[in-house]
């Protein structure tokens, strides 16, 4: 007996303006579980207002299967067993990701200055860019990320202006650790906002046992205050006291493996 295939119907928002990501990747979905979409383009606003009136339903795309309506691309995944991702869930996400790019950089820049990965000054290349791209992060919302901010911060508290300068200087500490330039500067910056930063973290998680998001990689992170940002502060910290302990304490100039 031959196999029957497998139909779905597919309505989704195909305008001049607008194609919806959502109906896109609904279709995706279909095609990948194997089903042949009848695949309806609404094009007209009329036509996206007709159709959610006549199913009683808020948003496009909607999909159905075997004449019976699952609903849009959360919707299919949960009908295919598949994880729905809660975009209000904490999560580490975007800090491991946000490592793992800073400790790659370095060993890539590690790799192109001395021809080895593991050389001494690819661990400092890794905390120098991973406090640049932490700024970034803060950088790109700096309103958003000074009010998340203020939730913990022990001197934001005492005066606001710091949860704006907070992000530049962190920016400028990992520049010129990474260019080993201007260490007279650079260390006690780093310095100062690590050991800040660590001790409002430390109090607000550890002593006062609040429940907060972390503004370590901006004002709209999901990411749970605590250990992360914790180590963000940790890593400025040590890296201010290694470029202090370094011969002559001037920079990253030192890092080349034996022989080279």
């Amino acid at each position: 007996m031959a196999n029957v295939p497998k139909r779905a119907a597919l309505y989704r928002m195909v305008t001049a303006d607008h194609i919806c990501p959502w109906g896109l990747k609904s279709l995706d979905l279909l095609k990948r579980q194997g089903y042949e979409v009848e695949d309806h383009h609404l094009t007209l606003r009329s036509e996206i207002d007709a159709f959610q009136a006549r199913h009683g339903v808020e948003t496009t795309p909607q999909a159905f299967i075997d004449g019976k309506r699952i609903g849009g691309y959360d919707d299919l995944l949960a009908f295919f067993g598949k994880e729905v991702r809660d975009r209000d869930a904490p999560t580490y996400r975007p800090v491991i990701a946000l490592f793992a790019m800073a400790a790659l950089m370095a060993l890539a820049t590690s790799w192109a200055a001395f021809g080895s990965l593991l050389t001494v000054q690819a661990a400092e290349w890794f905390v120098a860019i991973a406090m640049c791209l932490l700024a970034l992060q803060k950088l790109k919302d700096v309103e958003g990320f000074s009010t998340m901010f203020l939730n913990y911060d022990l001197l934001a508290r005492r005066w606001v202006p710091y949860g704006y300068v907070y992000p530049f200087a962190e920016a400028l500490a990992g520049v010129l650790m990474m260019a080993g330039a201007m260490m007279w500067l650079s260390i006690p910056v780093a310095l100062f906002i690590g050991t800040v930063g660590a001790v409002s973290v430390f109090k607000a998680v550890y002593v006062d046992g609040r429940a907060l998001k972390c503004a370590c990689v901006g004002g709209d992170s999901n990411v749970p205050l605590g250990f992360v940002s914790l180590t963000e502060n940790l890593m400025m910290v040590a890296m201010a006291l290694w470029m202090l302990l370094k011969p002559a304490g001037i920079g990253l100039g030192h890092g080349a493996p034996p022989g080279m």
